[in-house]
């Protein structure tokens, strides 16, 4: 979020730079490798939030051929999270691997896009998502409000 991190750096540069923030001991889940972080596909929502796909399969063939698409799909799903339909915060999915059609034709937006939606909604929903609730802030907001009113009064 505070842009020290942008779709648009090198690679090499950006993977210094997630793999010295970010790589924590004793911690596989939040670990992040230089060679994982050289191979960030995109960032999402709108190609700069907090989330962002990575490729850390091995020999996939034809991968790259929907690179576009698995995007495409990914910025779909971060923009209209799986709860309430609101943005993605702090997801990171990883494609490990990837069983394409040899032809080229089932391979196709219209059939990776909604499949990718559907896939990363059931890793997040998988991962046991929490919701985080804005009623506290509103309460605060409101009981200030109200002090403020009943000094007016």
């Amino acid at each position: 979020d505070d842009g020290t991190i942008t779709p648009r750096q090198d690679p090499k540069v950006r993977a210094k730079i997630i793999t010295d923030k970010f790589t924590m001991e004793n911690d596989d889940l939040t670990c992040w490798n230089p060679t994982d972080a050289r191979k960030i596909w995109c960032f999402g929502p709108d190609q700069q939030g907090p989330n962002c796909v990575v490729d850390v399969s091995k020999g996939v063939q034809y991968l790259n051929e929907i690179k576009d698409s698995v995007v495409a799909g990914f910025q779909w799903a971060a923009n209209e999270g799986v709860l309430c339909e609101e943005n993605m915060r702090g997801v990171r999915i990883n494609i490990h691997d990837v069983a394409l059609h040899a032809d080229a034709i089932h391979r196709g937006g219209g059939q990776i896009i909604p499949t990718t939606r559907r896939v990363c909604y059931a890793s997040v929903l998988r991962s046991e998502p929490v919701f985080l609730s804005l009623s506290t802030y509103a309460r605060s907001s409101v009981q200030r409000l109200l002090s403020e009113v009943s000094t007016v009064v």
